[in-house]
């Protein structure tokens, strides 16, 4: 009896010892894991672990480019909960779940691009250290209160694009309910964008094909024009003083196909007219205010155009000459509505690739 019960009590003391030292193994772990992506490194501040729920929390992970010039991390994840997905075990399937919790990731133009003694990581080295981080596969992922930030400085002026307050729900990823469905998994996600912008991005896809199918749906609605007056300046030699900006879009991909459209909108726009302008500079600008007034829908102040895009995944069609008839199209005759259109699914392109 008393051997039995010295038994119990050093197993249970192993286990015991075995949790204490789980986390520091998990930390050695997952640094290595960073560490061995090429061309960049990284670290976690620590790793805590829930046994009872199959769960371990990563605080604090950076992943930084190798000789990066800008001392902002590529990723900062402050919390990133992985763990088993119960009621998908209830059903017979071994799958997980990842939480982050205000993940932000700064996408520095120049930084990316630099070649390092590393080389560059191929797609099959960032599935590597996501299977090695994650070895169960991924049924549903969340994004809790991100940010995204994209950055060009060799641009003049520089591109500083930011989309905050990023919520993102993807469910069913590895088709544990509803396996009957064409595209089995829903994405859901709110942000906001330049400009105070509000961003829906809502469809279906299915993941476990090589190039997925999806049925997907975007709007950008009231966004101030004024943020984008850098990039009209450089390009258009023109800025806004008031006005919206609304983009609208719808994309489906069966078999490889992909067809959908991308509508912008310039609502109640007006344009800035500067007392030091030259004579060229002016004539421009009145060009563009006559352009403008002709080719507005003048019953809901708007210029817009629909630019559709269909084929091959290797070769799109966008559809230059359809974006021009637009303009007209929305100017004197139908005004485009400022919402997605839902006249694109996965059926039409399902269609469209027997073709």
């Amino acid at each position: 009896m008393q051997k039995k019960r010295f038994w119990l009590l050093a197993l249970l003391g192993l286990l015991i010892l075995a949790r204490i030292l789980l986390p520091y193994f998990l930390e050695r772990y997952i640094n290595g894991v960073l560490r061995d992506i090429p061309g960049y490194t990284g670290y976690v501040e620590d790793v805590d672990v829930a046994l009872y729920r199959g769960a371990y929390v990563i605080e604090g992970l950076h992943l930084d480019k190798v000789n990066a010039e800008v001392s902002t991390p590529f990723l900062n994840f402050p919390k990133a909960d992985i763990s088993i997905e119960w009621r998908a075990l209830f059903k017979g399937r071994i799958v997980s779940e990842i939480i982050l919790h205000e993940p932000i990731v700064n996408y520095i133009y120049e930084d990316q691009k630099k070649e390092t003694p590393e080389g560059k990581p191929e797609v099959a080295d960032w599935q590597k250290a996501l299977m090695d981080l994650v070895p169960i596969e991924i049924n549903h992922f969340q994004v809790i209160n991100g940010k995204f930030s994209y950055v060009k400085f060799s641009e003049d002026p520089n591109i500083d694009l930011v989309m905050e307050h990023i919520n993102l729900i993807a469910t069913n990823l590895r088709n544990v309910e509803n396996s009957d469905n064409v595209l089995p998994s829903s994405v859901h996600a709110t942000a906001v964008s330049f400009g105070g912008g509000s961003v829906l991005l809502e469809g279906r896809i299915d993941i476990m094909r090589q190039i997925p199918n999806l049925d997907m749906e975007f709007s950008l609605q009231k966004a101030d024009v004024r943020a984008l007056n850098e990039t009209s300046l450089k390009f258009a030699g023109v800025d806004f003083a008031r006005g919206t900006f609304e983009l609208y879009a719808e994309a489906a991909i069966a078999d490889g196909y992909i067809k959908g459209y991308i509508k912008p909108m310039f609502i109640d726009t007006e344009l800035i007219g500067e007392e030091d302008q030259g004579f060229f500079e002016k004539l421009w600008e009145g060009f563009v205010g006559v352009f403008k007034f002709l080719f507005k829908n003048q019953g809901t102040d708007t210029l817009a155009t629909r630019t559709p895009f269909e084929g091959d995944l290797n070769e799109i069609d966008t559809g230059v000459f359809k974006t021009i008839l637009n303009i007209f199209k929305n100017a004197w005759f139908n005004a485009f509505s400022a919402e997605v259109e839902e006249d694109i699914d996965y059926r039409d392109a399902k269609e469209a690739s027997k073709d």
